[in-house]
């Protein structure tokens, strides 16, 4: 697995480098490229010291392949969704923050406009989270069209990482005293796409995805959250909602967004 991990030399970007550095610590077939793209040539030689320190920082006590890519280019979106596909990236690791508006702007915007990109996964960094063993990891599913729209492939790349449990969740005000048939079989068929973790499911009726995720990721212990957006279902519309972009900024714990 190849995970690349843009920074910038803020506190929240090398934070997340250090996530991403302690996550595949021992890890033999997965390896990180710190990635920097600096504006003007006068700026390579400062931008070239300050990643090969971190690289030195990372490298510390970890056995994990870890190598630098720095470039001079224009937009930062674009030049790393260029080297995302070319270097054939599984996992993209970054950091947001949302103490002050600014910072949700620019840093939560470039983070959010990656995900939209659609290239791989992106797994989002709060400002303070430090690695730990990553034991319980919920999925949030609309469960509709799972078969076509679930990309199962890269989130069990990610899951592999870890071999957590996983719980997979649907917040819906329409559940009742039952499920309907269609979910039963969305359901179903989560259980044979992801059948190597034993999932455990939860149907939750409430209107309130927010307040339901952030009580479920305390009283379960979860370690990530697992996100689909999707273009045409409510999760269609997950960074783009004051709702959901409150669940990414307010996060405490990571959250990995893996497109269909």
């Amino acid at each position: 697995m190849t995970i690349l991990v843009p920074t910038d030399f803020s506190q929240v970007a090398n934070n997340a480098a250090r996530y991403a550095a302690r996550m595949i610590k021992g890890a033999t077939d997965t390896h990180v490229i710190l990635y920097h793209v600096y504006e003007k040539e006068a700026e390579r030689s400062e931008a070239e010291a300050q990643l090969d320190k971190l690289k030195a920082e990372l490298q510390t006590d970890n056995s994990a392949r870890i190598e630098c890519c720095l470039e001079e280019g224009g937009d930062p979106i674009d030049c790393l969704e260029k080297q995302a596909r070319h270097s054939g990236v599984n996992l993209i690791v970054m950091g947001i923050t949302g103490k002050s508006r600014l910072e949700k702007v620019f840093l939560g915007s470039n983070t959010l406009k990656m995900v939209e990109r659609n290239v791989c996964p992106v797994l989002i960094i709060p400002p303070s989270a430090q690695f730990k063993e990553v034991r319980n990891v919920t999925l949030l599913s609309d469960f509709k069209d799972v078969q076509g729209t679930m990309p199962f492939v890269p989130i069990k790349n990610v899951l592999g990482i870890f071999h957590p449990a996983l719980h997979i969740i649907n917040v819906n005000s329409d559940h009742y005293v039952s499920l309907t048939t269609d979910f039963m079989k969305e359901r179903s068929r989560l259980l044979e796409m992801f059948t190597e973790f034993n999932p455990e499911f939860y149907f939750i009726g409430t209107y309130d995805l927010h307040e339901t995720v952030q009580q479920f990721v305390a009283d379960k212990n979860i370690d990530m959250l697992i996100t689909v957006p999707r273009n045409h279902s409510f999760f269609g519309s997950m960074f783009k909602t004051s709702n959901t972009k409150r669940l990414v900024y307010e996060s405490a714990i990571p959250i990995l967004a893996a497109h269909e």
